[in-house]
């Protein structure tokens, strides 16, 4: 139990550390290694990731319930220990170290550099989760059904996306070989 512990530890705060934009940037990465050390399915990691959207808070937080489901109480805590506490401290100190240095050449070199590898690393958690939840037709037609729901209308994003999960919930409900 504690080395499944230490390597909890050392896997979710390497992902911190890596999570550059926020922790979209490591999806792709934290759901191919909790695939592969701990057998952790895909379809496992959407569900886990679907309740981290909902509940109130950062959505980032689901990483607790992977600490949980791998080692109990002690895991969950130091996992979310692990995740969120070496990001926070090295952004504390490069905040710092951001206002020493001020509006120069060089941090707005570092800043043009730093903005398109983190778009890049949002886009593959994206893809990861995407690659997970599209798997036939009927879901693709809803999530374009709600991506043109919250681009093209004044709908508040919240209602569109309960909207179309409760249109799928009630077709998988009713007709279970669709979805």
């Amino acid at each position: 139990m504690v080395s499944v512990l230490i390597h909890l530890v050392l896997t979710f705060g390497t992902l911190s550390l890596l999570a550059v934009g926020g922790g979209t940037a490591v999806l792709a990465e934290m759901q191919e290694v909790l695939h592969q050390q701990f057998q952790i399915t895909p379809d496992r990691f959407l569900e886990v990731y679907s309740v981290g959207q909902l509940a109130p808070g950062p959505n980032m937080t689901m990483v607790v319930i992977f600490g949980f489901q791998l080692a109990g109480i002690m895991g969950a805590l130091l996992v979310g220990l692990a995740f969120f506490l070496p990001s926070s401290v090295l952004c504390f100190w490069i905040g710092r170290f951001w206002n020493y240095v001020g509006e120069t050449p060089w941090r707005r070199a570092v800043q043009n550099a730093l903005e398109p590898i983190s778009i890049g690393l949002m886009c593959s958690g994206v893809y990861a989760v995407g690659k997970s939840a599209l798997d036939g037709p009927l879901t693709i037609a809803l999530a374009m059904t709600a991506f043109m729901g919250v681009l093209f209308t004044r709908i508040n994003p919240v209602y569109v996306i309960l909207g179309i999960g409760t249109l799928g919930a009630a077709i998988k409900y009713w007709q279970p070989g669709l979805l």
